[in-house]
């Protein structure tokens, strides 16, 4: 009914309509109103049936506003003749064919309209659809990075200009693998990085065109510059540390060659005039000359450790960790797992670092009462566990404990400049665990292996 109260009353054509059946029920009420004078040309007047034409048209030129609008109309319009008596008119036949046509008018122009409605979506989502690969083909032609479309096989079947301006206008056809110059499965390229014959490093991307078909986009994203800022960035890093190192050796070597063999003198000179001339105080000054030996000593231990050059990584943390349990009264465990084996000095300083400042952490900050250190030497890699029993921290914290020190960035840095990772583990209450995954190789050298 909302769609017959809307018409087209701007067509003509539909004016046009109306009028016919106008026509026919005022030939259907003239036939009933002098039925001797019509009887022997239409015996049962004119026929209601013949609707049907003017309701048909509407139903297939308009749809349901037509054919509803036309139908409803025609009923209006035969109210009249359904008012005759009886022996004028033919009333219940006529009710039931006009009933009919009312019914087919709805059914027929609902059906039409669905029909046309449903062209039109299939119209428009065409139309959207081109729109879509004219605008697909539009940044596939202007994107500035390679692009390739990859057929089920893994050969090309379309490239934007800048694909043909790096491998050549005649590559369709051919294999991306061979191309790119690699023997593995594409898909096992995403988002890794190849070197190709312009000697410039790109970022390998594949997106399935649609996502349920075999065919796939291959993009290379050019991240030379990136990667060579990264590589800029990471050589800084370690020359950074390397010159912290460099430093730390040498206050370490200055510290033990002149100012600690001083205070030793000071504390041998200072117990023989003591013993010569019994004066008071000088027994005083001498401990705190041997305290103030004892004190460099220490810190020239903490900025290079003797036992690290000498003896290797085992045996550091091990009087790293004996020497912690003496000063805070800590209880330290160091467990060693797999076959102990000397590294590259590289290697050893960067792995005692990162349990150095790991432990340095838990006597600031973690209020703990036990740390275990685990060493696992394995073919290719070193582990190195850290863990507590301490009051922990939520990661928000946790990046606050590295300002003004190595802290946890800096032990992240090292980890990654040794070709591994860094991961923290820490909750409120449940202690922390730092975890480390270094990249190593067996270093060749006469000294022997620590069986751990």
């Amino acid at each position: 009914m909302r769609r017959a109260l809307h018409p087209p009353l701007r067509d003509r054509r539909f004016w046009l309509v109306q009028a016919m059946v106008a026509v026919l029920a005022g030939l259907h009420l003239f036939a009933d109103l002098h039925s001797s004078g019509v009887s022997g040309a239409f015996p049962g007047g004119i026929p209601v049936a013949l609707l049907i034409v003017p309701v048909g048209y509407a139903a297939l030129r308009y749809g349901l506003t037509g054919s509803a609008a036309t139908g409803i109309w025609a009923t209006l319009l035969w109210l009249p003749d359904l008012l005759l008596p009886v022996d004028r008119g033919h009333a219940p036949s006529d009710l039931v064919n006009l009933v009919l046509v009312d019914v087919v008018a709805f059914v027929f122009g609902q059906h039409i309209e669905s029909e046309r409605l449903a062209h039109a979506r299939v119209q428009q989502a065409t139309a959207e659809r081109l729109n879509a690969e004219a605008g697909y083909r539009q940044l596939f032609e202007t994107n500035r990075a390679p692009t390739l479309v990859l057929d089920a096989d893994g050969d090309i079947s379309g490239a934007n200009p800048a694909a043909r301006s790096l491998f050549g206008a005649e590559i369709l056809g051919a294999s991306a693998a061979s191309l790119l110059g690699v023997k593995r499965p594409l898909q096992t390229l995403s988002d890794q990085v190849v070197t190709l014959g312009d000697g410039r490093d790109y970022r390998v991307g594949m997106v399935a065109l649609p996502p349920d078909s075999a065919s796939h986009q291959l993009i290379l994203e050019d991240v030379t510059e990136e990667r060579s800022a990264r590589r800029r960035a990471t050589r800084y890093a370690a020359l950074v540390v390397a010159a912290e190192e460099d430093q730390r050796r040498r206050l370490a070597r200055e510290l033990h060659d002149e100012p600690l063999q001083l205070f030793l003198h000071l504390a041998r000179r200072l117990e023989q005039l003591e013993a010569s001339t019994g004066a008071p105080g000088l027994s005083e000054a001498r401990i705190q000359a041997l305290q103030a030996a004892v004190r460099l000593r220490s810190l020239a231990h903490d900025l290079r450790p003797p036992a690290l050059d000498q003896l290797g990584l085992v045996a550091a943390l091990s009087s790293l960790l004996a020497e912690l349990e003496d000063e805070t009264g800590l209880r330290t465990d160091l467990e060693i797992i797999g076959e102990a084996a000397r590294l590259s000095p590289e290697m050893e300083l960067g792995a005692f670092r990162i349990v150095q400042e790991a432990l340095r952490n838990t006597v600031r900050h973690a209020q703990a009462h036990q740390v275990q250190v685990s060493v696992t030497f394995e073919p290719d890699r070193l582990l190195l566990v850290v863990s507590d029993d301490g009051r922990g921290f939520v990661r928000e914290e946790g990046a606050e404990l590295a300002a003004g020190h190595l802290g946890l960035l800096g032990m992240a840095e090292r980890a990654n400049l040794l070709g591994g990772h860094l991961q923290v583990r820490s909750a409120p209450g449940t202690g922390t665990c730092i975890s480390a995954v270094l990249s190593w190789a067996p270093q060749e050298t006469d000294a022997p292996s620590l069986q751990g």
